[in-house]
């Protein structure tokens, strides 16, 4: 496929009646998100309930300060790589369908539907599940609403967000800046707890005095990169951003560069309090720092602030998932019902309330058969970077391809140095996560997910072909 629209120019019906594209009896989504709404999108996706987690295991798979500092660097390097080639590709093909429409590019609409249906069925929506059990579990402990409270928390923010979403972009954009303000400053409360405790004097200095074994640093680099993880959703906000392809560029790598600087931080005070044995024998590290700086409020304060990242989480990806479905129904005829766009709300309703559904779903079934249910999300990881490898890939296929003569394209510096390294973490981290998946016996939840998305693939394709 050549030629990639501008931004603001992709397909879509709509339940208004805005500007349509020439020659086209489809409209589109308008720039509206402010650059400050858009960082806050990213940043409230990727800083979750994982870095209150992370560095423990982190600490405890690396035995020394110096390799565990080089972990969250490379973390966060990969992760700037993979930002970069996004920033490019955002420019070249700004869509609300974000990687979805780059695969559907490269390499048809038959494989990036596959990707759009695990992000449709699991990834998105599971994120939301878990997400939405996390934030249950500790709004229970403040307020208990009986034997299933943490179920009835869960299905009742999922409906809530969903309703916020519904009213508008503007609404959700400005709930999403608040809980990320708000969550940023309870990991930098974590810092000051951390900070403020005398150090802990270690027996002997740990930098770079041992070196981790393979495994273990690869597992490292895998906790990392998993806490880093969800800056590539910022390509389904790329045509939406006020200011075009230079202010999306910016965007990413501002946001990128907000969560580098937090995550170190953190680290550094978590290492500082603690101390390397502390930190790798923590079950609950930032709780810990927080209960010995301040008290039992402390670790009160704590939860409510894993409660708003949850939150912060949840309502990020409701944001950027309902646009994967969008994008996924312009392909798709048989889907179209999910292919309407609300400019007065400006976001695709349908798409948004076939992603709750499944979300409020996979909360049920995760209340029914917990321990299944996050066998289900957690081992579609090695779909997902399978995947993410094939975007990576893609920046070659569609650098060489295409061409977008009205259109400001940025290009990432150190091409293909950059690229390379992004595909090359892409690629050790679906084999991780596979073999991590063989070892606990669950290959089968991944196959399975795909092999019901191939018989839907199928379906569709029969439905388009079968004349009106």
């Amino acid at each position: 496929m050549t030629g990639a629209a501008a931004p603001g120019s992709q397909a879509a019906s709509s339940t208004n009646t805005p500007p349509t594209t020439p020659g086209s009896a489809f409209t589109s989504p308008a720039p509206r998100l402010s650059p400050a709404t858009a960082v806050a999108i990213i940043v409230g996706i990727v800083i979750g309930a994982g870095i209150f987690k992370t560095p423990s295991m982190v600490a405890g798979a690396m035995g020394d300060v110096g390799w565990i500092y080089a972990a969250w660097v490379a973390g966060a390097l990969i992760s700037i790589a993979g930002a970069l080639c996004y920033a490019e590709l955002s420019s070249r093909h700004a869509h609300a369908g974000g990687d979805y429409h780059f695969l559907e590019l490269a390499y048809g609409k038959h494989l990036a539907f596959l990707y759009a249906w695990a992000k449709a069925m699991v990834i998105n929506t599971g994120s939301i599940a878990l997400l939405a059990f996390v934030f249950g579990d500790y709004m229970s402990q403040a307020i208990p609403l009986g034997a299933y409270s943490t179920a009835i928390w869960a299905l009742g923010i999922v409906l809530v967000l969903t309703v916020v979403n519904w009213i508008g972009l503007e609404a959700s954009g400005r709930v999403q800046s608040a809980l990320t303000i708000f969550e940023v400053l309870g990991l930098l409360a974590v810092v000051v707890a951390g900070f403020s405790l005398s150090p802990v004097a270690e027996a002997t200095p740990s930098w770079f005095n041992s070196t981790p074994p393979l495994g273990l640093a690869g597992l490292a680099l895998v906790f990392v990169l998993l806490t880093f993880g969800g800056w590539n959703e910022s390509a389904y906000i790329s045509a939406e951003v006020k200011g075009g392809t230079r202010s999306m560029v910016k965007v990413i790598l501002l946001s990128l560069t907000i969560i580098s600087v937090v995550y170190m931080l953190v680290n550094a005070a978590l290492l500082h309090g603690l101390g390397l044995k502390g930190l790798a024998e923590s079950k609950a590290a930032a709780a810990d720092v927080m209960g010995a700086a301040f008290g039992t409020w402390g670790k009160q304060a704590l939860s409510l602030f894993v409660a708003l990242a949850a939150l912060t989480s949840i309502n990020a990806t409701m944001i950027v998932g309902a646009r994967s479905n969008f994008a996924l129904a312009q392909s798709w005829k048989p889907l179209g019902f999910m292919a309407k766009w609300s400019f007065s709300a400006g976001t695709p309703i349908a798409a948004l309330l076939v992603q709750s559904v499944i979300a409020l779903a996979l909360v049920v079934l995760g209340l029914l058969q917990h321990d299944g249910f996050e066998a289900m999300v957690e081992f579609t990881a090695p779909v997902f970077w399978s995947f993410l490898l094939l975007v990576g890939l893609s920046v070659f296929k569609l650098r060489s391809s295409t061409t977008t003569p009205n259109q400001a394209v940025f290009k990432m510096p150190l091409y293909p140095l950059t690229p390379i390294l992004f595909c090359l973490a892409c690629a050790y981290l679906a084999y991780s996560s596979l073999v991590y998946a063989a070892s606990k016996q669950a290959v089968h939840v991944s196959l399975g997910v795909m092999a019901v998305g191939a018989a839907a693939l199928l379906v569709l394709h029969f439905k388009e072909r079968k004349p009106n």
